[in-house]
């Protein structure tokens, strides 16, 4: 289910240049379409200049991403900070449990819930694939540290995509329950659950 399209409503003042950016961008792209909304189009809309937005974004699709970048860098955190003797998958789950009880109702990644308007663009979906390797990236590196073995071997690389591909599952399902879907968590938690007790038996 696609809700409705509206404003964004983050639950907080928009302040910085780069706030202002992304919520000229989703205004544009719900009045324009995303493929005939420009870069200039996004700037005069928030009010700033065409340098402005190359300082926080490589390009028109990046604005999608601000939530799911952050995100990235707290599961890096969130995995560094795990004791070095916690058991490797257990710790995993608790590291992507940690990440995303963060997002909840009032924080939702704009594209989840508005995909069906932007379209099959292929610079969309070639950014989309650029943060699930991101996110795989860093599973898998924790992974072979913890295995002691190269992280671009099969097992790592095989348990990263996997959780990876499940955390995306989870979030999809997450965006169409609606107004009323809660923390992300536990749609994750009940997503990887059965891929941590799978791979426990091999590690």
């Amino acid at each position: 289910m696609v809700e409705k399209a509206q404003k964004p409503a983050r639950g907080r003042p928009r302040s910085s240049s780069r706030e202002l950016l992304e919520d000229a961008a989703f205004e544009l792209f719900l009045e324009n379409t995303y493929a005939k909304t420009t870069v200039e189009q996004i700037t005069q809309r928030a009010g700033v200049g065409r340098s402005t937005f190359f300082n926080y974004f490589h390009g028109k699709s990046d604005v999608f991403w601000v939530d799911v970048d952050r995100g990235a860098q707290a599961l890096s955190d969130a995995l560094g900070a795990e004791a070095p003797d916690a058991p490797l998958l257990p710790a995993m789950g608790a590291a992507l449990a940690s990440v995303t009880r963060e997002f909840g109702p009032s924080r939702v990644p704009w594209i989840l819930t508005q995909y069906p308007l932007i379209g099959n663009a292929f610079e969309v979906q070639a950014s989309a694939l650029a943060r699930f390797s991101q996110w795989a990236g860093i599973l898998g590196t924790f992974a072979g540290v913890r295995l002691g073995v190269d992280p671009a071997s099969m097992l790592p690389r095989s348990i990263a995509y996997a959780l990876t591909g499940a955390l995306v599952a989870a979030a999809q399902e997450w965006a169409a329950a609606g107004a009323a879907r809660g923390s992300l968590e536990p749609y994750v938690t009940a997503a990887v659950a059965p891929l941590l007790a799978g791979f426990a038996t091999l590690t």
